[in-house]
C-alpha cells in the first residue's frame, strides 16, 4: 500500500493551518502545503501533487464543497481523497458531504493529538 507523504491542507483560519501544519509535520511526518482559500489551492494544487486534501467546509468566497468540485477538474487530482474539516457537527451534514466524495469527516474544534491518527486511518480506508 503507498504511503502517505504529501497533504495538502485548505483553511481559512489561520491558527487553524498553524495547528495542523505543526502537529502533521512534526507528528505525523507529513509533508503539508497550506492555502487560506480555495481559490489558492486550484491555483497551487496541481504543482504540488497532494495524496490527501485536508479541507475547511466553511470559507468565505468558496467554501470547501466548491473547491473540491473546482480541485476534482484538474488534471492529476479526480481521485485525490478529501477529508473535510468541519465545525459543522452534525451526522446528517457529515453523511451529505461522503455523499459528495469525502472519505471521512473531522469535527472541529479538532484534537491536535488524533490529527495524524485520523488522518491516517481515512488514507487507510480510502478505496
Amino acid at each position: 500500500m503507498e504511503q502517505l507523504e504529501r497533504i495538502l491542507h485548505v483553511d481559512d483560519d489561520d491558527d487553524i493551518r498553524q495547528i495542523a501544519k505543526l502537529t502533521l509535520e512534526l507528528i505525523g511526518k507529513f509533508t503539508v502545503e497550506q492555502y487560506a482559500s480555495g481559490q489558492e489551492a486550484i491555483d497551487n494544487a496541481q504543482a504540488f501533487a497532494p495524496q490527501l486534501i485536508l479541507l475547511d467546509v466553511m470559507m468565505p468566497e468558496m467554501n470547501g464543497e466548491a473547491t473540491m468540485t473546482h480541485l476534482r477538474k484538474i488534471p492529476g487530482l479526480e481521485e485525490v481523497p478529501v477529508v473535510f474539516m468541519t465545525a459543522k457537527a452534525e451526522a446528517q451534514y457529515a453523511e451529505k458531504l461522503i455523499r459528495l466524495g469525502a472519505i471521512k469527516v473531522i469535527t472541529k474544534p479538532f484534537d491536535p493529538q488524533n490529527l495524524c491518527d485520523q488522518v491516517q486511518d481515512a488514507w487507510a480506508s480510502r478505496k
